[in-house]
């Protein structure tokens, strides 16, 4: 696994209880969904939608927008 940069964040509570509510909706730890927004948005700033390996290997996803539920399978690495 690659290794990660630690670091300290301050945050909003009433921030920090969304996110961690929407990490449970995925199945995710709260820095696992931190980490998937901030990629999201750098994608999404860089111009493209592709996202990386470790944001593929979520099997059940939720559409945000429709609150639609899917299925995804994982990559192998």
């Amino acid at each position: 696994m690659a290794e990660r940069k630690p670091f300290l964040l301050r945050i909003d509570p009433e921030l920090w209880a969304d996110l961690e509510s929407w990490a449970q909706d995925e199945l995710r730890s709260i820095n696992g969904q931190i980490e998937y927004v901030l990629r999201q948005a750098v994608q999404k700033r860089k111009g493209g939608l592709a996202l990386s390996g470790a944001d593929s290997r979520k099997k059940d996803r939720t559409d945000h927008e429709s609150g639609k539920r899917f299925a995804t399978t994982r990559k192998s690495r």
